[in-house]
């Protein structure tokens, strides 16, 4: 017989087995034909049952620690504040007489409840608790798990980071072994951190649905955090801080406060505390976490509950996760559906550091099978340049595939001609100034859009700020590009970060548009949704670079080709149009260097001290850079030791290759001292004499790196050092782009 629409639905949101038992007492009155029992009756059966099944030492909740931790230790004063929970959850199918304190089912629904059905209900309840004590009695060794972290982290941490097992631990069997367990949705992720490159004052394990977060940067999401000083650990519901941060702390703050007051409101989180006395460390993201959190419960290092206990926390933590959840999806759904045209401003979707690097291997293969091979980690410094400034030029001999790889990277993203999220510009040799490629007002007053505009207006829309976008400006130099470019070059100076989103200064001004056209572009400004690119031969044909183009952008050469390279024998990846990326894998994270000096204060350092010294050698030919430049640098580096690409050295070589060693040419002695000095610190040589080298530096340029110089830090600027000295010494005359 069917059950009660009303009793269908009930135990479907279960955080611990009380509403089971507590239905399963009251069936038990209803078989002696009680149809409602007193709450002193009711509160004796309800505990009875847990001091029964804990006697039999069978799978039980434990009754909350700050009772006891035993059923045989409660009392019914104590059970009177346990059993409101189910009775609350319970509340629209049953009824509470508070004068006469008796309980039982509604009278709708026992009319309902013959013999049939009342064993139905039975059978219902009896599977769902058991079906609830399977899932509580998983083989993972969370307690073990917990403890090796908060008995180890502050000795390993002293270690080298690399390969490290406690970091495998924490990034992968931990995460591996919740994921297996038999009540986590197979749609959530799990993922531990004990930092980027170094070993992170605050580890942490989350778990994540992915269809409203996929980052701990931002959204709601469960984690275990712990302190500092390893004394306890918290399993919390919580907040990212990186986004609502990036508005400033004020703001961020107020943000994250209101939205810990609204989950709050719509979920129980019942046997967790609410308030924010989350103690992780005496200062920075320690408050950040404070403010940030919804709910949680603390284990301290020197009590650390039962492996069951953990269990239980877990499991209840992600049935209250799991309600959030529901509720955000379906507010969500009220907001589109009330207007598509909302004036709520939506989060942009983020790609977690973890998947950046299997997304470049993805990439990677997808541009190998179509024939093309480019030189080892040439993708990764391609996808860091644009990362770290959406301008990027590669520079190459006719025919090495610069326009192709630009091409076939974003196909693989799912940017492609057909969807209008890739365009290729050939540039005119005849191009003088931005209305080439920005637009123009014509004769009768109608301002007519560019090829530039054009796609930007597109990305611009509402509707795609979470795709990218690339133009790839074909044949760059042809024209001068100071001339038709510079516009846009200094609109990129111009960002700043407005509601989550990095924005510029208007586009187009409003004298260069007619009235009609104003609603149109007035507006319009350079979205970080896309990334352009220019291709460039640098021959007596083309014209060279300024300083204020090389400072803007990345500069990647390479002029290598292999012609015996073919597509790979295996099936053809096909295009990542359908699956795509999300805008933000390719825009940039920070705009100013104080954004990430926090979180990455000794790399900026680091690397700061290293161009000082090559600044002061720089300074000589007045090729030294400023801090556009140096944070650019900083930029790259923190992208990559975040993704874990390549190596700190390699990714340092990449930026003295293609933002430091482009500004020398000359033909003096200045800039041979230059080369030689710069040489000493890309080979780590210090026994070079430069004054002795002034006069015949010919030893130098013969140099075979790999036998003479197998440790050199910088390899690629010390090769491109080198022939820069020989065509200097050849030719009396030296820059970056000889060819």
């Amino acid at each position: 017989m069917a059950l009660p629409i009303a009793l269908t639905n009930i135990f479907k949101h279960k955080q611990k087995s009380y509403k089971m038992v507590l239905i399963l007492c009251l069936i038990d009155e209803l078989k002696k034909g009680n149809t409602s029992v007193t709450l002193d009756t009711l509160k004796q059966r309800f505990l009875t049952y847990y001091q029964a099944r804990e006697a039999k030492e069978l799978v039980v909740d434990p009754p909350p620690s700050k009772l006891g931790k035993h059923w045989r230790e409660i009392t019914l004063v104590q059970i009177h504040h346990i059993i409101q929970t189910p009775i609350q959850a319970l509340s629209q199918i049953l009824i509470n007489d508070r004068d006469y304190k008796e309980y039982g089912f509604r009278p709708d629904i026992l009319e309902e409840l013959r013999t049939p059905q009342i064993i139905e209900l039975s059978k219902y309840a009896t599977q769902e608790l058991d079906d609830y004590y399977s899932q509580l009695n998983p083989s993972i060794p969370l307690h073990d798990h917990l403890y090796t972290i908060l008995s180890t982290y502050l000795e390993t941490k002293r270690q080298p980071f690399k390969e490290n097992d406690l970091g495998k631990l924490v990034r992968q069997t931990i995460p591996n072994d919740i994921s297996k367990l038999p009540f986590f949705p197979e749609d959530w992720k799990a993922q531990g951190s004990v930092g980027q490159g170094n070993w992170a004052d605050v580890p942490w394990i989350a778990i994540m649905d992915k269809r409203i977060t996929a980052t701990t940067q931002q959204g709601v999401y469960i984690v275990y955090l712990f302190s500092q000083d390893m004394s306890a650990v918290y399993l919390t519901l919580a907040q990212g801080v990186t986004v609502p941060l990036k508005q400033g702390k004020k703001e961020g703050y107020e943000f994250l406060r209101r939205k810990v007051q609204e989950i709050r409101s719509v979920i129980a989180l019942d046997g967790f505390q609410k308030d924010e006395n989350i103690h992780l460390t005496k200062k920075g993201i320690g408050e950040d976490y404070q403010v940030s959190t919804v709910a949680y419960a603390k284990y301290e290092a020197s009590n650390l509950p039962s492996n069951q206990q953990l269990l239980t926390d877990l499991h209840s933590m992600l049935e209250y996760y799991q309600q959030y959840v529901d509720y955000s999806l379906a507010k969500d759904t009220t907001l589109k559906s009330e207007s598509s045209t909302s004036s709520i401003k939506k989060e942009p979707l983020l790609v977690n550091d973890s998947d950046v690097k299997e997304t470049i291997g993805t990439i990677k293969a997808y541009i190998r099978q179509r024939g093309f091979h480019y030189p080892d980690h040439l993708i990764e410094n391609f996808y860091l340049s644009m990362k770290t400034k959406p301008f990027v030029i590669l520079a190459g001999i006719s025919g090495t595939g610069k326009t192709k790889l630009v091409k076939l990277f974003a196909e693989a993203i799912g940017a492609t001609s057909e969807n209008r999220q890739f365009r290729l510009i050939p540039v005119r040799p005849d191009w003088s100034d931005p209305s080439d490629l920005i637009g123009y007002k014509d004769l009768t007053g109608t301002f007519r859009p560019g090829p530039l505009t054009e796609v930007i207006m597109e990305a611009s829309n509402p509707d795609n700020e979470d795709k990218v976008y690339f133009i790839c400006l074909d044949e760059m130099n042809l024209a001068r590009v100071e001339h038709y470019f510079s516009d846009v070059l200094s609109l990129m100076e111009t960002q700043e970060r407005k509601n989550g989103r990095i924005t510029t200064n208007r586009m187009i001004s409003a004298n260069q548009l007619g009235e009609d056209d104003r609603e149109i572009y007035e507006e319009l400004y350079l979205p970080s949704n896309v990334v352009l690119i220019g291709t460039v031969n640098m021959d007596e044909t083309t014209h060279p670079f300024s300083k204020k183009v090389l400072d803007r952008g990345n500069t990647i050469e390479f002029n290598y080709i292999q012609l015996d390279n073919f597509p790979d024998d295996e099936e053809i990846l096909e295009s990542g149009t359908e699956r795509g990326v999300p805008a933000s894998f390719l825009s940039s994270d920070y705009i100013t260097l104080q954004e990430a000096y926090r979180n990455y204060k000794s790399l900026i350092k680091e690397s700061t001290e290293k161009l000082i010294e090559i600044n002061m050698i720089l300074e000589n030919i007045h090729a030294h850079i400023g801090f556009r430049v140096r944070d650019a640098i900083c930029f790259y580096m923190i992208y990559n030791e975040r993704f874990r690409l390549v190596t700190k050295a390699e990714a340092f070589d990449f930026q003295l290759l293609q933002k430091i060693l482009p500004r020398i040419q000359g033909s003096n002695l200045s800039v041979k001292r230059t080369l030689i000095e710069l040489l000493k610190i890309t080979l780590g040589d210090t026994r070079l004499h430069v004054d002795e080298l002034m006069g015949d530096a010919s030893l130098l340029y013969e140099i075979n790196l790999q036998k003479e110089y197998p440790s050199a830090p910088y390899k690629q600027s010390s090769k491109k050092l080198l022939y820069m000295l020989r065509r200097l010494e050849e030719d009396g005359f030296t820059s970056f782009w000889v060819s």
